[in-house]
């Protein structure tokens, strides 16, 4: 993790009422069906957001392979390179580790991050799965609270998961933001539901009805991944499907406007 010592302690900065924020599952730098390394032109494409918080999944910290496979491999793990001078803080959670390096999620901020722990949420079998529990310092605000969310692809895993992470919420003070992304992988819409339990609304739900079709990136048809918002409002939600989003990844980005 990374800090400035140039910029303003919050307390003395102007306060922030509005936050940028996307969230992209980045399906470890590869364009959909592996088919090209595409980490420089994803970076290219986030900074043109000029987003506030990034919500990263299945990002790679390291692959030993890759780096000799490919010249234009990064030195750096991948959310480290994909923050470069924009965002100077970043947070990762490791979910999965492997011979060759590891991958799992990451959140990028403009913002001091306070403290971050990765909660492990994996059910017994071969998917790896976290929730990266971060608190940010953000101007004239309470903490607030995110969670970058990959949720595993068996429906029985994910009603665990959802559990796991409505306990974690419900742990939060009930009085400051929290901003809940990433891809819940939840093509049966499900999580809605049990995500109000615990007081999220989800954006694109609130906004057209239902969660933004996300996956797969050419032709999105299912709504695999999403944003929740408690004790905030949303405006401005967009689902990135165009190019060069279609080609960046698997899954389409989604983006928001979180007024506090």
């Amino acid at each position: 993790m990374t800090t400035s010592n140039l910029r303003p302690l919050p307390e003395q900065a102007p306060a922030v009422h509005m936050l940028r924020i996307l969230t992209v599952n980045t399906h470890k730098g590869f364009s959909p069906l592996n088919r090209r390394f595409v980490l420089p032109e994803l970076r290219d494409a986030v900074r043109t957001l000029e987003a506030d918080v990034v919500f990263l999944q299945e990002v790679l910290g390291a692959h030993l392979q890759h780096g000799r496979r490919y010249p234009n491999w990064s030195d750096v793990p991948q959310y480290e390179f994909l923050a470069d001078s924009m965002w100077p803080e970043f947070a990762y959670g490791r979910n999965a580790v492997y011979p060759e390096g590891d991958h799992g999620n990451a959140l990028l901020s403009k913002f001091p991050i306070i403290r971050h722990e990765n909660l492990d949420v994996s059910v017994h079998g071969t998917e790896q799965r976290g929730l990266l529990h971060s608190v940010l310092a953000v101007p004239g605000q309470p903490e607030v609270h995110t969670v970058c969310a990959h949720l595993g692809l068996r429906e029985h895993h994910r009603r665990q998961q959802l559990g796991l992470l409505g306990e974690l919420v419900d742990s939060l003070p009930g009085d400051v933001p929290v901003i809940v992304a990433g891809d819940f992988n939840d093509w049966r819409q499900r999580a809605d539901g049990l995500m109000a339990r615990c007081g999220l609304e989800e954006v694109f739900s609130a906004a057209f009805g239902k969660p933004a079709r996300s996956f797969p990136a050419r032709w999105p048809l299912l709504c695999l991944d999403r944003i929740y918002l408690r004790n905030a409002t949303a405006t401005a939600p967009r689902a990135l499907s165009r190019k060069p989003w279609s080609h960046l990844s698997d899954h389409v980005p989604l983006a928001v406007e979180v007024h506090l």
